[in-house]
């Protein structure tokens, strides 16, 4: 079991396949060229399952393919297949932003995939230009599709800014609702590759919006999930992520394995140790022992909203948020 010096036991693993990505969203990589580190800078899928093993091994109880966008990376499902196959018991989750999605839905699924997020930012064509950067709706929504009908259990985000997307709260609930999808309205989270410009929605702005048209109840936090979860009267539950709030990191239970081999403690720290060279000679109990350590300085909370109001130097695209 891998436990912080917070006493928080740590048993999720996000781990980034690659910093690529088709879209160029404004609250994460607008300005970033396209361009991708060299394939021989990265772990092999061979190389991150020998840690995934560690991991799994040392207690590890849920693992999330992120990116970039990890629908770019050649061959995931035989990667998804390797680790399902290690331990099929083993919570095996996708962050997607599901351009690619319609076409390998199935092939996720029936590799042991079991569960994706996706972002559905707007229900607007002419929006989701705006915010990605090209013509991404179409697909996005046609992913979603595919995704709910071979039986992958989908959540959808969504991060509200004013004069972009905010006026579609209720339509983005009602459509993730009709649907069975859990939607979770995400503060926009400060960082210095987004676009200036953003104004993002915090929580009491958000709540004040959906008490227009429904009536519900606090349902508090669920388990070490971030979200906070909100239920209304016909059972259906939407969660807020609040990043900047004091209980955000109460219950962290995470840590981020980059597509490079650099295993992060905090997605706002920039602080960060490599298993790469340790997974490359094979030494598994040097891998171990930096994961070890790496839980172990695990930061209490994260610097957003602190005293000198930080903004991450983080790439979101190399952690996958």
């Amino acid at each position: 079991m891998l436990i912080d010096s917070y006493a928080r036991v740590v048993d999720y693993l996000r781990v980034s396949v690659t910093e690529r990505c088709n879209f160029r969203c404004q609250y994460c990589m607008p300005e970033k060229p396209f361009s991708w580190v060299p394939k021989e800078n990265l772990l092999s899928f061979e190389e991150l399952f020998e840690f995934m093993k560690v991991a799994i091994d040392e207690g590890i109880k849920k693992i999330r393919i992120t990116g970039g966008e990890p629908l770019l990376r050649e061959d995931l499902d035989k990667f998804i297949k390797m680790i399902y196959d290690y331990e099929p018991t083993i919570d095996l989750a996708m962050t997607t932003n599901a351009f690619l999605l319609k076409g390998t839905a199935q092939r996720l699924k029936d590799a042991g995939l079991k569960r994706i997020n996706v972002s559905i930012d707007t229900l607007k064509p002419e929006v989701a230009q705006a915010i990605a950067g090209k013509d991404v709706l179409k697909n996005v929504l046609e992913g979603v599709e595919e995704a709910v009908k071979v039986g992958l259990k989908v959540k959808a985000n969504m991060v509200p800014m004013k004069n972009m997307n905010a006026d579609e709260i209720v339509d983005v609930l009602e459509y993730c609702k009709v649907r069975g999808i859990s939607v979770r309205f995400i503060e926009y989270m400060e960082n210095s590759y987004a676009k200036k410009e953003i104004q993002g929605l915090k929580s009491p702005e958000l709540l004040a919006i959906l008490r227009e048209h429904y009536s519900f109840e606090d349902e508090g936090f669920d388990g070490s999930s971030p979200s906070h979860y909100y239920k209304m009267e016909d059972g259906y539950r939407f969660g807020i992520i609040e990043p900047y709030a004091d209980d955000f990191c109460k219950k962290c239970n995470r840590i981020r394995l980059t597509a490079e081999g650099q295993l992060i403690p905090c997605l706002y720290f920039d602080e960060a140790m490599s298993i790469a060279e340790s997974i490359k000679r094979g030494d598994i109990k040097g891998a171990a022992l930096v994961l070890k350590e790496v839980v172990r300085t695990k930061p209490e909370k994260n610097r957003w909203g602190g005293e000198d109001n930080e903004i991450s130097k983080r790439a979101f695209y190399e952690t996958g948020g």
